[in-house]
């Protein structure tokens, strides 16, 4: 059988019976769409985590309380870290930390997830109490008005600068929000500044957060003088490894520890926070890829189901075809090429819809997505594996009929 012969009678199979065809092909498109877009979703959080972190600053050491038994990583609002039981950091704590060599600034922090109302309008957000130095260390600059600033700290004032994401959900647009009151918690504050958009997705959003003075979340808020993250800007990338073993040693003189597996606070560097995360991360896209992977082995019985209806059916035009002269490769060859056919079209509709819903989604903000190319070539020869693999024994099937038996079936 030539080519242009198989190709033919491939097509011509495939078209006679449309809505078996398209059900068929729906079992694939599915699958296909649903690992790409999970994929996406894996890989888009993954990227929006890692530029999070990236973006709080170089040079960084993160100490929370909590051995690292007791939290994954430290991240730069405080709420990622976990904490053993009676575990606490305070400005003690800073202060012997911010006089170590190496230090080139030092910034405390504690959050608190609070709602943040005015007349018409409210929302839920994580409220940073700063310390001095945290916009140094964080990288943080204001498109409007001014940040925190040490008067502030001291004093404990009623101040507070929004992320552009909590100006737009508290204010209709156009309004000026410096000077504007807002109550957290009740309290009246006044806002006295505005950052500059750092991105994200609702996942991770570094625009949708409120900064007060920390002093000021302790009094007000919070009724504790405990610390959730103290921010380490080391002078040198080459010096952190010594500046993190130098705070670990003066935190355990400090807390009185003498066996470093019971240290009740955790020193992580930026990379000890991307590794983790990154692993976390990685682990949550293979998770999503293997359920949606499920749909794609759906979509292959119903393939293999097809085909052996269509052998059967097609019984008395095979013994013919072999009556004729066909050959049994010429048979294997034909139904092979009519299932691979029908999961290569899947696999294309797929695709574009996996690749649009994702794009869909980012746009809409919810979710930041990612599609690769690596994931598109994956699922190209996924759908290729999956026509040959489930094609294989309708079409072995149909080659071994017996000429003289096929053409007496009814």
């Amino acid at each position: 059988m030539s080519i242009y012969d198989l190709v033919h009678e491939t097509m011509l199979s495939v078209t006679t019976n449309k809505v078996r065809s398209f059900l068929t092909v729906l079992g694939i498109v599915v699958g296909i769409a649903s690992v790409i877009l999970m994929v996406a979703i894996g890989q888009g959080s993954q990227a929006t985590i890692t530029n999070s972190i990236k973006a709080a600053g170089s040079n960084l050491l993160v100490v929370t309380p909590g051995g690292r038994s007791a939290g994954a990583f430290g991240g730069g609002g405080g709420g990622f870290g976990g904490s053993n039981s009676g575990a606490k950091l305070t400005q003690a704590d800073v202060n012997l930390i911010s006089q170590l060599p190496g230090v080139a600034h030092i910034a405390a922090n504690s959050t608190s997830r609070e709602a943040l109302s005015v007349p018409g309008a409210n929302v839920n957000i994580s409220v940073t109490g700063v310390g001095d130095g945290y916009q140094t260390v964080k990288a943080i600059e204001t498109s409007t008005g001014v940040f925190v600033t040490p008067e502030d700290i001291r004093g404990g004032t009623k101040v507070v600068v929004l992320g552009p994401t909590a100006v737009t959900d508290l204010f209709p647009a156009g309004t000026d929000p410096l000077g504007q009151k807002i109550r957290i918690k009740g309290i009246l504050f006044t806002v006295v500044g505005v950052t500059k958009s750092k991105g994200g997705s609702s996942f991770m959003n570094a625009d949708e957060v409120a900064y007060i003075p920390l002093t000021t979340l302790q009094r007000y808020l919070t009724g504790s003088d405990a610390i959730s993250t103290i921010n380490v800007e080391a002078t040198t990338a080459e010096g952190m490894t010594s500046l993190q073993n130098d705070i670990t040693t003066t935190l355990l003189a400090a807390h009185h520890i003498t066996d470093t597996t019971k240290a009740d606070f955790s020193v992580l560097s930026q990379s000890d926070i991307l590794s983790t995360a990154s692993t976390i991360t990685g682990t949550f896209t293979l998770l999503l890829a293997a359920i949606s992977g499920i749909s794609l082995v759906v979509g292959g019985i119903g393939i293999m189901n097809m085909m052996l209806t269509t052998v059967t059916e097609r019984t008395r035009e095979i013994g013919l075809r072999k009556a004729i002269g066909a050959r049994p490769v010429d048979i294997t060859s034909q139904f092979l090429a009519e299932a691979i056919t029908l999961c290569l079209i899947g696999g294309v509709i797929g695709i574009s819809l996996g690749w649009g819903l994702s794009a869909l989604i980012t746009a809409t903000g919810v979710l930041t997505t990612e599609v690769s190319l690596g994931a598109v070539g994956i699922a190209v020869g996924v759908c290729a594996g999956i026509g040959i693999v489930f094609g294989y024994y309708p079409a072995r099937r149909a080659s071994k009929l017996d000429p003289i038996e096929a053409l007496r079936y009814q």
